[in-house]
This record gives C-alpha cells, sequence and structure tokens, in this order.
C-alpha cells in the first residue's frame, strides 16, 4: 500500500512539475508569440519579461491582518504533512511471529529472538564477518532484510547459497512459516595491506 500511494504522490508531484516547468519555458523562450498560439487568461508567463510573481502579487495582501497567519498556518501544516510522510517510510522492526501451534492457537515468536538466531547462524558461515537481521513486515507473513558483512577470502555466491538453503530454511521451517522472503545485501571487508619490515 505504501509503495503505490509513494508511486502515486511521486508521480502526480512530477507531473506537477513537469507542467510548471513547460509553462515557463514556453513563456521564457517566447514560444506562444513564434508558434502563433494562445495560453488561458490565467495563465501568469506570457512573454520573456514576465516574472513569477509581479508587484502587484507580492503587496495584494500585504495589510490584510489574516494573510501572514494563513501563510505560517499552511505551511506548518504542509511541513508537518511532509515529516509525517517521511517517518512513514521507514520499515518498523517486526515486534513477533505469529506461530501455528498445532492446537488451533497461534503462539507468539519474539521477533528480536529470531532475528539473534539467523544473526548467529549467518555468522557461523565460512566467510562470514558479521551479520545483522531485521525482520519486517507482518507478524503472519514477515520479511528478513540481511546484511552480510563477508571475508575477502569468502565467495558470494557460495556464502549466499549457504544462507538460503541452511540458515534462512532453518528460521522458516522453526517458525512455522510457509515462506521467508528475504533481501540479502553482501559487502567485503576491505583487505588491508600488510607491510614486511
Amino acid at each position: 500500500m505504501r509503495k503505490t500511494v509513494n508511486r502515486v504522490l511521486l508521480g502526480l508531484l512530477g507531473l506537477g512539475l513537469f507542467a510548471l516547468g513547460g509553462g515557463v519555458l514556453l513563456g521564457g523562450l517566447d514560444l506562444q508569440r513564434r508558434w502563433d498560439f494562445g495560453m488561458p487568461g490565467w495563465w501568469p508567463f506570457r512573454g520573456p519579461d514576465d516574472v513569477v510573481l509581479g508587484t502587484e502579487g507580492r503587496t495584494r495582501w500585504r495589510e490584510e491582518g489574516w494573510w501572514w497567519p494563513t501563510v505560517i498556518a499552511v505551511f506548518a501544516v504542509l511541513l508537518a504533512l511532509l515529516l509525517w510522510w517521511l517517518l512513514a517510510q521507514r520499515r518498523r522492526r517486526l515486534g513477533g511471529v505469529l506461530v501455528d501451534s498445532g492446537d488451533g492457537a497461534a503462539a507468539r515468536l519474539d521477533g528480536r529472538t529470531l532475528e539473534d538466531v539467523i544473526e548467529e547462524e549467518a555468522q557461523a558461515l565460512d566467510g562470514v564477518s558479521r551479520a545483522r537481521v531485521r525482520l519486517t513486515g507482518r507478524s503472519t507473513a514477515p520479511t528478513a532484510r540481511v546484511r552480510l558483512l563477508l571475508d575477502p577470502h569468502a565467495d558470494p555466491a557460495r556464502t549466499l547459497g549457504q544462507l538460503s538453503r541452511e540458515t534462512l530454511a532453518h528460521a522458516r521451517d522453526s517458525a512455522g512459516l510457509d515462506r521467508l522472503p528475504s533481501k540479502v545485501r553482501l559487502k567485503k571487508v576491505r583487505h588491508q595491506a600488510q607491510r614486511a619490515a
């Protein structure tokens, strides 16, 4: 849902900026006169000498007592909405995973505990220097985000295969999940050159 909303908002914002930029370009290059076409009467950019906000537009409401409080309130609400949208982008850590106990009741497995177990098992793999795991998503359909720091001698393809076939499969089976989608990031430790004395 969040991805769809983000795409729609960014698409609308991009479309608006494209239309505004195209209109300014039409006026700035005086294409209306050159190509002999007209713009709507409300359009502010009619030629190269027009400005975005003229003197009349800047001073029109200056004497009104409600103008500046309204402008400040609108910008404050806009800023609050943008901050809320930004904070909504952060993926929240999963508190727990619902496990089918087999007797019709669901048990709750602590999300941090499952993360720690996956981290320990991943760090035990050959060539893995450090592992970080974060579970996101819903308690009935978690997603694992795994970051591995590999030793210089590690084979990334082999390590990724082991992680998928062993570590993540164990976590999926122990939690009784049908599937455990995972996103894995691999990064190698930089090999420091050694000096011979």
